[in-house]
């Protein structure tokens, strides 16, 4: 992909003014997931979970004048830092891709109220954000729901298959996180249920998608695992002692995983596990 192309896309997001380089890499990395996903111009494309937009603006980009995409967030427009998602989405609209770009915020998929004609979207895409859901039965009632309304699924997600030892401390850190995550009944948390490759592609045949290609992408300049290794070092006391019901026994295990993973951050640099993605129909 071109550099030109990236800048381009770039020049049109909030984060791309304010943090270019980080920017930078997680634009690359969604051109990447597109292009394997095939988007094409003049496509209609949903999006679940689209955040701050990173993969909306992207995938704008890619389906050209003649596109749309539909992202809906079940997130309130103020929610995120260092930019809110309201704010983020609010720049791209002011952009040349906003004309392609309809957001809804608060909205759940699943609500009664949101169905579409047989067919109306080319694709449906979950870039990762299943991480964010609740519970398995919700992304499962919501796969089967988008059966009804969209042509083809392309999903993404971090793939808790470890390949190099720069990748542990990030798949300790979300592991910690999904445990601890289990006793809450409520959570604005970035990690809420833990999908591994295997869970998702059981999930997609299971809900009655047929799955056409699967992948898994390293993309080492992504900070993500480095900012969920960071904030699972700051905030695990904090997190432990405010969830209710853990036993001593459970308290002792994720304290030990916690000294692995301090040992994993000092032996070396952390980088971002793999990314698996899958188109289906």
């Amino acid at each position: 992909m071109g550099e030109n192309m990236v800048d381009t896309i770039l020049d049109c997001m909030a984060s791309g003014r304010e943090n270019r380089s980080i920017q930078r890499a997680q634009t690359a990395h969604r051109l990447k997931l597109a292009s394997y996903w095939e988007i094409g111009q003049g496509d209609r494309i949903l999006e679940i979970g689209c955040g701050q937009g990173d993969t909306t603006a992207v995938l704008a980009y890619l389906a050209g004048k003649n596109g749309f995409v539909h992202g809906v967030d079940v997130a309130a427009p103020d929610y995120g830092a260092p930019i809110t998602l309201g704010d983020s989405i609010a720049y791209l609209q002011n952009s040349f891709l906003g004309e392609r770009i309809q957001v809804h915020f608060e909205t759940d998929i699943l609500e009664d109220a949101n169905n579409f004609p047989t067919g109306y979207y080319d694709c449906a895409v979950l870039s990762h954000c299943s991480w964010y859901f609740n519970s398995i039965a919700k992304l499962e009632a919501l796969l089967y729901k988008l059966r009804g309304f969209a042509k083809k699924l392309c999903f993404a997600e971090w793939d808790a298959n470890a390949q190099r030892a720069d990748q542990i401390a990030h798949f300790l850190a979300v592991l910690i996180q999904a445990q601890y995550e289990s006793y809450k009944r409520d959570s604005s948390s970035n990690i809420r249920t833990l999908l591994t490759s295997s869970d998702i592609k059981e999930i997609v045949e299971r809900t009655g998608w047929q799955i056409e290609k699967e992948a898994s992408f390293l993309s080492p300049d992504l900070q993500d695992g480095k900012w969920e290794t960071d904030f699972v070092l700051e905030a695990f006391e904090e997190e432990l002692q405010a969830i209710e019901g853990v036993p001593d026994k459970f308290k002792a295990l994720l304290q030990s995983q916690m000294k692995l993973l301090e040992t994993a951050v000092r032996k070396h640099p952390v980088k971002p596990l793999p990314v698996f993605t899958l188109t289906a129909k």
